[in-house]
């Protein structure tokens, strides 16, 4: 059996006999609709995207509720849509790892079309983009992805070649793009659209606002376009809703491939592109979701509250990423990443075995995120960070990783630290707290590339590493940090979201360091006495 339109139409019996649970409707007649008259695109052709969010349409096509699916598109890398859609003509295969140890087999077939946003693949883009029934481009892209300038608060090289090139050129990034493509879609009438930031982020809204923005505002003050675009974009036509999403889909796993091969399922093995991305024609994931959207579309969108989507204001939306970007699952995950690769764990419900990582991240949890949590109202906080200490965390079917976790840690400190050390600096109690300031020691310490054995571990990927490791030495290990360059480090608040200097832990994260630079076992031990 292959995963194909062709298996899924004549095979379906032998496919549903699997356990699969099978499309309702005709795909073949869903992708018409979609590339006819397209209703949904979406940006980040990844796990996340295929293993939730398209499942999501797919529920709404089943129930008679959409009739058309949505176009997937990568703006990063040309091989996921070459090595992973094509193939298998944009259909999905999600494995659902339940705690208990059983799975949730689907064939998900709402994706309508696929895209690399480079060459015909934009100009197609900017076709779809003047269609009168386009009502919202979705995006899961990472945070860096919104980004237009670095660290140190410089234009990207790449944006600004996206700045001379204007509204018609060749562009590079994702936010340039879709500067362009509402560019043609205000050329085509001034229509109204939606842009859905689904990323993993604090007010991923406005991230993704300021990006388009940026890059709109520079082509106005060249002459590339006009200042009519701009007000089109400020007038809104255009929303950037916020939202937060919540579900682990971690990386493809050998043995759900093995599981799979073994059902008589074709060529599931996992690729890995030159870009570096690892993915499958399966994705598996945890089974928990929750995605809380701001209502404002002004084009109007599918009836998601139908898939389980809570749609609601912009305040309930912040106060329930809040509960989980700041205080009751990322913090705890950061804090699992980094301890996880100095200590040689590899897989998350194998640190929640460990009575030290299970401890810090209880005390983590409960001890400084709740009680700065503001409850969202239509999520309890106490029963999310139960079902997250409880069910999620301690999965071990789930095939998650530190070592995926930690990748661009310095793009998240920020957002799952920052905000909570803000709230007790506000108390005037932020010198009270100790385990997000052993946490962001512990990243420091594990920014010198050697283990609690001493021994040198690979370090995940992360946009600011190579100047980070200008600061944090290898030398260090065995000895003590530089503590005036640590210090230089803890008072950028585009790093860690607030200066830590001034917030008053400074004293204490460089003394973490310390001990945990101190030789073998320094970082058990310092974990330990932390308690």
């Amino acid at each position: 059996m292959k995963l194909s339109t062709e298996s899924i139409v004549n095979n379906k019996q032998a496919w549903a006999e699997k356990g699969f649970k099978m499309p309702a409707y005709d795909t073949e007649a869903v992708k018409r609709k979609t590339m006819d008259s397209p209703r949904w695109i979406h940006f980040g052709a990844g796990n996340i995207f295929r293993g939730y969010i398209a499942c999501l349409q797919d529920e709404l096509l089943d129930s008679g509720d959409a009739d058309s699916g949505i176009i997937a598109v990568d703006s990063f890398d040309a091989e996921t849509i070459e090595k992973i859609y094509d193939p298998f003509d944009d259909l999905v295969l999600l494995v659902g790892l339940r705690a208990q140890g059983d799975r949730y087999l689907r064939v998900i077939g709402s994706i309508g079309g696929a895209l690399c946003a480079k060459g015909d693949g934009f100009a197609q883009l900017k076709k779809y983009a003047e269609n009168d029934s386009l009502q919202m481009i979705s995006f899961t892209i990472t945070e860096k992805g919104y980004a237009v300038k670095d660290m140190k608060g410089e234009v990207f090289p790449f944006v600004k070649d996206d700045i001379k090139a204007g509204p018609e050129g060749q562009l590079n990034s994702a936010m340039s793009m879709i500067a362009a493509m509402l560019y043609a879609r205000f050329r085509a009438g001034a229509k109204p659209i939606a842009l859905v930031s689904m990323d993993n982020c604090s007010r991923n809204g406005d991230k993704l606002r300021e990006g388009v923005m940026f890059t709109a505002k520079a082509w106005a003050e060249n002459g590339l376009a006009g200042e009519d675009f701009i007000a089109y974009l400020e007038s809104g036509k255009v929303s950037f809703p916020w939202s937060m999403i919540d579900k682990i889909t971690p990386r493809p796993d050998s043995g759900v491939c093995d599981e799979l091969t073994a059902m008589g399922i074709e060529d599931m093995q996992p690729v890995q592109t030159d870009r570096g991305t690892f993915i499958a024609p399966f994705v598996n994931a945890e089974m928990p979701q929750y995605l809380v959207i701001e209502d404002d579309f002004p084009n109007g969108r599918p009836p998601l509250e139908k898939a389980g989507v809570y749609l609601t204001d912009r305040e309930t939306v912040d106060r329930a990423e809040k509960m989980k970007v700041m205080t009751c699952l990322n913090p705890l995950h950061t804090a699992l990443a980094v301890f996880g690769c100095l200590l040689g764990h590899k897989k998350i419900a194998e640190e929640m075995e460990d009575a030290d990582l299970r401890e810090l991240v209880y005390r983590l949890g409960y001890g400084e995120g709740l009680p700065v949590v503001v409850d969202p109202g239509i999520i309890r906080p106490e029963d999310f960070l139960k079902e997250v200490l409880e069910e999620r965390l301690p999965n071990g079917n789930l095939p998650d990783t530190p070592q995926r976790i930690a990748t661009d840690t310095s793009q998240k400190l920020a957002i799952r630290f920052g905000e909570t050390i803000k709230a007790y600096a506000e108390k005037g109690t932020s010198g009270e707290l100790t385990l997000i300031p052993l946490v962001i020691a512990a990243w420091l310490r594990y920014l010198t590339g050697i283990d609690d054995k001493g021994e040198a571990m690979p370090l995940s990927a992360d946009p600011m590493l190579e100047e980070m490791q200008k600061t944090v030495r290898p030398e260090w290990y065995g000895s003590t940090c530089d503590a005036d360059k640590v210090r230089s480090i803890l008072t950028n608040s585009t790093l860690f979201g607030t200066d830590l200097v001034k917030a008053g832990l400074a004293d204490k994260i460089t003394a973490y360091l310390d001990s945990m630079l101190a030789g073998k076992g320094a970082v058990r031990a310092t974990l330990k006495s932390a308690f």
